[in-house]
């Protein structure tokens, strides 16, 4: 079975809704989802990576039950 394409940092950011410099940043202190990084340097994101992030994130907050 194929793999689904993993997503780009553009599709990224755009989902989370955030700016590649506060991205950078969070991504600096370990608290970014998961990244794949290309040989060309690109950066990319499973789904299920970018799906545990939000899970992840949800659980750290006060108000989720």
């Amino acid at each position: 079975m194929a793999r689904p394409p993993a997503l780009k940092l553009t599709e990224v950011l755009a989902e989370i809704r955030m700016s590649p410099s506060a991205f950078y940043r969070m991504r600096a202190r370990g608290q970014a989802p998961r990244m794949i990084k290309l040989p060309n340097g690109e950066l990319r994101c499973r789904r299920a990576d970018l799906d545990a992030w939000w899970d992840m994130c949800e659980r750290d907050t006060d108000t989720w039950r």
